[in-house]
C-alpha cells in the first residue's frame, strides 16, 4: 500500500531507479518523443485523448513523491516565457529554480542519457514541457 498520490507502476519503478541528477521529462501532446528523447528513457504514454492526462496532473502527482533540485521549461518562439510557468511554478516545491531554455536547446537537454523518464501527455497546452532534475535527500535531514 503507498501512502503517495502517485500510483502509476511504470512511473514509481523509473523514479526508484532514478538517482540524484537524473532527469524527467514530462511532456505536452506535441512533443516528439521518438527523436527527442534517449532510446534508454522509459516512456509511459499517459496520453489518453487531446487533453487528458496534463503536465499539471502528473506534476501534482510527481512533487510530493521525488525529491527536486531544478527544473526547466521550454521558450515559445514568440514569448520570453510559456503562458504554463506560473501554473508549473505554483505546483513545485518553493524557490526551486526554473530555466526557460530555448525550444532547440531544450530538445537537446531531453536527448541526454540524464533522461530517464519520459511521460507524454495529452496536454493541448503549446510549449507545456517541463524538465525536472532529481535531488537527493539528506540523511541528516531526518
Amino acid at each position: 500500500m503507498l501512502r503517495t498520490r502517485l500510483t502509476h507502476p511504470e512511473i514509481l519503478a523509473a523514479l526508484a531507479a532514478a538517482g540524484h541528477g537524473s532527469r524527467l521529462l514530462i511532456s505536452d501532446g506535441n512533443f516528439p518523443h521518438a527523436t527527442a528523447t534517449p532510446a534508454s528513457a522509459r516512456r509511459v504514454f499517459l496520453n489518453l485523448s487531446p487533453g487528458r492526462v496534463t503536465v499539471s496532473e502528473v506534476l501534482e502527482a510527481v512533487v510530493p513523491t521525488v525529491p527536486l533540485e531544478a527544473a526547466a521549461v521550454m521558450k515559445p518562439d514568440d514569448a520570453d516565457v510559456p503562458e504554463v510557468l506560473e501554473e508549473f511554478r505554483a505546483l513545485l516545491p518553493p524557490g526551486l529554480p526554473v530555466e526557460v531554455v530555448d525550444r532547440m536547446d531544450f530538445y537537446e537537454l531531453t536527448r541526454r542519457p540524464e533522461v530517464t523518464l519520459a511521460v507524454a501527455t495529452g496536454d493541448q497546452r503549446l510549449y507545456a514541457n517541463l524538465l525536472l532534475t532529481i535531488g537527493y535527500i539528506d540523511p541528516a535531514a531526518g
